[in-house]
């Protein structure tokens, strides 16, 4: 996929927790790799866009919530390599007012200026999304396109995430992923070196990403995953998460998501006060980027009076 990429590098950085010894870890800035396709969007829709390319289509289909880091890179990805792109968009009542919601969502409003075209689908028909039957009527509304699922997910998705760990990171003992979908860690998993562990730190409340992820990995026994830190589930968030994000930036200047990176970097800093890694062991963390979030989840936080997420350029 021929997108003008910066580097992702390695990071070191401290971090000094209230009442704690300072922790010292590596991160992966994946977040750096494109303005507005970075982080884990980049690699899961690598293979995917060049699949597209390769079969001779024009059109990008995928699906995501009304703030979704997916939506937003697939419409970036999609302008930047010509394709069209329609976006199937979970809740109805979001399409009733397509001004009103576009000026409230800087999500959507960023990927309709990418040129994504929107369908908005009620809850209940958004979960038939991966049925024939639904696929079929939307090839019949839109015509030919390229299927790409909801969080990119699939086995070319997999397959962009094994790029993630290389040469450079052969010496770290753990490696720590934020999971959504499952894809990312998937691919982490499939690439690691035989001394290594994988942590996985889901944003989702519930246990079936372990059965999601066996689908994709050779290993059972070189990953866990660490299912005390989604603060409530999806998208939930809480002043002790907000002040801990805006703490480790200004610490470390590094930029944490309070979807994934922010809850991963928060479990990995209790973990290490707890004593839960070994002496002299090193922690890479996977910066999977998702900052296109933190406006929309700000706009909740402040219409419910909480303190919100102080952005490196605020």
């Amino acid at each position: 996929m021929l997108l003008p990429l910066k580097k992702s590098i390695l990071q070191k950085v401290t971090y000094t927790p209230k009442d704690s010894k300072p922790i010292t870890l590596w991160i992966k800035r994946d977040d750096l790799l494109h303005p507005h396709i970075s982080g884990n969007k980049y690699r899961k829709l690598k293979y995917n866009l060049e699949a597209a390319k390769e079969q001779n289509h024009n059109t990008i289909l995928t699906f995501g919530g009304a703030f979704s880091n997916h939506i937003a890179a697939s419409a970036a990805a999609g302008k930047e390599l010509g394709f069209r792109t329609i976006g199937i968009i979970r809740g109805n009542e979001l399409g009733g007012d397509i001004e009103k919601t576009l000026k409230k969502n800087p999500t959507l409003n960023f990927a309709n200026k990418q040129g994504m075209q929107f369908k908005f689908i009620d809850r209940s028909s958004y979960r038939l999304k991966h049925t024939q039957k639904f696929i079929e009527a939307l090839k019949n509304e839109f015509g030919s396109f390229y299927l790409v699922p909801e969080g990119g997910t699939n086995d070319l998705a997999v397959k962009g995430c094994e790029e993630i760990l290389g040469d450079n990171e052969s010496n770290f003992d753990y490696i720590c992923s934020a999971i959504g979908t499952g894809g990312t860690i998937s691919g982490i998993i499939n690439s690691l070196k035989l001394h290594q562990k994988v942590l996985g730190f889901p944003a989702l409340k519930g246990d079936f990403l372990s059965d999601e992820i066996k689908k994709y990995v050779h290993s059972t026994d070189n990953w866990q995953l660490l299912n005390d830190y989604h603060f409530g589930g999806f998208a939930k968030i809480n002043p002790e998460l907000v002040h801990f994000i805006n703490d480790f930036s200004l610490q470390t200047g590094i930029q944490l998501d309070p979807i994934y990176t922010g809850k991963m970097l928060f479990g990995i800093i209790d973990l290490a006060k707890k004593g839960y890694f070994e002496d002299k062991v090193k922690i890479l963390a996977i910066h999977t980027g998702g900052l296109q979030g933190i406006s929309g989840m700000n706009q909740r936080l402040k219409n419910k009076n909480l303190p919100f997420i102080i952005t490196n350029h605020d």
